[in-house]
């Protein structure tokens, strides 16, 4: 689904991500972990296309992505749940899934129910502004949202950060039944959350890609080494 070959990104002069290499099988869940500042969130902006590689290589289904804008990338399938999820706070709820429905180019289309059954709490407020919202409801609100643009491709960063344990198991399991005919990459530093939903995990240190493999290879010993504070 995902290719990412030797990519560089830089922030003015100061280099963030050096040659990393990742790849994303279809209908897979990849895990990418490590230590704050280490360039996971600047890996997942620049592949919406907020950020621009400096050099190297991405492909969704072996179409380049390098020249294609923000908006081209969604179309061409990728979704987006950024850190601090960024809702409309001052849109509704409805009016926040509607911007979904324009990217994907169908403004007048209704939301498509599957949606309410995987957040059946965001149809009981459509009407209520999204900044009125508790963390865990801005959070499903966020993923509802990227939802509603059917993505092959979902792009999470830290959806559980901030969030009560009874909304992350509610997340947990929206994750866990979409992802199949949803291909995620995720940027998780909760330990059971990353194993019980990833296939694979990948760990960067320094702005580049230091161990990977299968997630049952995610030994405590893997963890000490990159991941320990």
């Amino acid at each position: 689904m995902l290719s990412i070959e030797q990519v560089s990104v830089s922030y003015g002069d100061g280099l963030v991500l050096r040659d990393v290499s990742l790849t994303v099988p279809t209908g897979s869940a990849v895990c990418l972990m490590g230590r704050n500042g280490v360039g996971k969130t600047t890996l997942l902006k620049s592949l919406m296309g907020l950020l621009a590689f400096r050099q190297g290589r991405v492909t969704l289904e072996e179409k380049p992505l390098n020249d294609l804008s923000t908006d081209e990338r969604a179309r061409l399938g990728i979704g987006y749940v950024p850190q601090g999820r960024e809702i409309f706070p001052d849109l509704s709820v409805l009016e926040n899934l509607r911007i979904g429905l324009i990217a994907r180019g169908q403004s007048q289309a209704p939301i498509p129910e599957e949606i309410f059954a995987l957040f059946p709490v965001l149809k009981t407020m459509l009407g209520r502004k999204g900044g009125n919202l508790s963390g865990g409801q801005q959070q499903q609100l966020a993923i509802a949202r990227a939802l509603v643009t059917r993505p092959k491709l979902l792009l999470l960063d830290e959806p559980t950060e901030g969030i009560q344990p009874s909304v992350i198991l509610e997340i947990e399991n929206v994750i866990s039944r979409v992802k199949g005919s949803v291909s995620i990459l995720l940027v998780e530093q909760h330990l059971e959350f990353a194993r019980n939903l990833a296939d694979a995990y990948a760990i960067m240190e320094k702005g580049t890609i230091v161990a990977s493999g299968p997630v049952g290879h995610l030994t405590e010993e893997v963890v000490r080494r990159h991941l320990t504070v």
